[in-house]
């Protein structure tokens, strides 16, 4: 007798679990390919996940929320990522991550920014020789001026990054 999984309600959840063989260990991969479908984890879609691995929506949901390559909320049409780590912490990117937030008007790490626009702080982008840096919509941006108040500005114009306007 062959054990099948409940069908969720999108039947291109069910697929991606079936695929799976609904096995428990599989849940990163299925909640990774559940996102590239939707692009973010909705709450009926981690229900759908749950109820078709047979896992509680409490341990879904904990999965989702932890790992920070997941998206709860749907993704902005622009984003921003600055880097916090060593390097990028130690050459100015606190100050990058700042001045991001004043010039577009979002919180760091508010996923759902201005709804045009979110900035997120990421650890490391590789770039450690090149700091700071930050990602515009997929776009690296290196040696980024932080004691240059004007060029810093300068280069966030040019990387795409509006200037909030005041009402």
């Amino acid at each position: 007798m062959t054990s099948s999984a409940p069908a969720s309600t999108d039947p291109r959840i069910t697929q991606v679990i079936r695929r799976h063989g609904a096995r428990a260990d599989a849940l990163i991969e299925v909640l990774h390919q559940v996102q590239e479908l939707h692009g973010y984890l909705a709450p009926e879609s981690l229900r759908d996940v749950a109820t078709g691995m047979r896992l509680p929506l409490s341990r879904v949901h904990g999965v989702a929320s932890f790992y920070h390559l997941f998206r709860l909320e749907p993704p902005t049409a622009h984003r921003c990522a600055v880097c916090l780590g060593t390097a990028c912490y130690v050459k100015g990117g606190a100050q990058v991550a700042a001045r991001i937030e004043q010039r577009l008007g979002v919180r760091l790490d508010d996923a759902a920014g201005d709804g045009v626009w979110a900035l997120q702080h990421v650890s490391c982008l590789g770039a450690c020789g090149q700091a700071p840096v930050l990602v515009v919509d997929g776009e690296l941006i290196t040696r980024l001026p932080v004691d240059q108040s004007e060029a810093l500005d300068a280069r966030l114009e040019a990387a795409g990054l509006p200037q909030r306007t005041t009402t």
